[in-house]
């Protein structure tokens, strides 16, 4: 079994999977990102240092993806990550234009041929404010320049895709974070492990229990 948590920056992905892992005695694929050297510019200066991140980015996630999930899947019954590879497409179509864009997307496809799906992607959704709060909760040096325009621009790119498209490689599980805490409230981080464990019908699991997340 192997399912991956995805949404926007500061959503709680990393945090997620980390805490899953244990009950779910999973392996654990986490996105390698702070190595990416033209980050913290491309904080700065979106327009000029795009192209160079984002195919930095798309090769060090192909490059990870490709290696890793068959590796930990033969060591591991089970395989949390907290990224998919599907996502570096759509921070490709808010910040390449023209035929940068056209040149990432020929790569990616070619790419994209060569990675495992998951059986299954959690889609962590919260509202930008949320979002903001929480980036700057963390306060990681090269994100404190971030927009907020860029990351609203982000989560709608992120709903079109994960709400409104049909085209994925994987069934998806949307999750509504906003309100939840998994770090301080061990009621909602059950509540989640219920959910994917019913969706992929992974024992144990309360079938009894609502779809939809009670009320505080």
């Amino acid at each position: 079994m192997y399912f991956a948590i995805e949404g926007v920056i500061g959503v709680g992905k990393t945090t997620l999977a980390r805490l899953l892992q244990p009950s779910l005695q999973s392996s654990l694929l986490l996105e390698v990102f702070e190595e990416n050297p033209f980050l913290s510019d491309f904080y700065s200066d979106r327009a000029r240092y795009a192209f160079q991140t984002q195919i930095f980015f798309l090769l060090s996630r192909y490059h990870q993806q490709n290696q890793n999930v068959p590796r930990l899947l033969e060591t591991s019954p089970h395989l949390i990550s907290d990224y998919t590879f599907e996502k570096d497409e759509l921070f490709a179509r808010i910040n390449l234009k023209g035929d940068e864009l056209e040149m990432y997307h020929r790569v990616h496809l070619a790419l994209a041929e060569k990675i495992p799906p998951p059986d299954l992607v959690v889609y962590l959704r919260a509202s930008t404010d949320v979002l903001m709060a929480r980036i700057a909760q963390r306060d990681r040096p090269y994100e404190r320049t971030m927009e907020r325009g860029y990351i609203a621009e982000l989560n709608q790119a992120y709903d079109d895709f994960f709400l409104n498209t049909q085209d994925h490689p994987s069934p998806t599980l949307v999750i509504e974070a906003g309100d939840l805490d998994f770090v301080r409230n061990p009621q909602d981080l059950r509540w989640v492990e219920n959910r994917i464990r019913q969706t992929l019908q992974l024992p144990p699991f309360q079938p009894e229990l609502p779809l939809e997340r009670p009320s505080a």
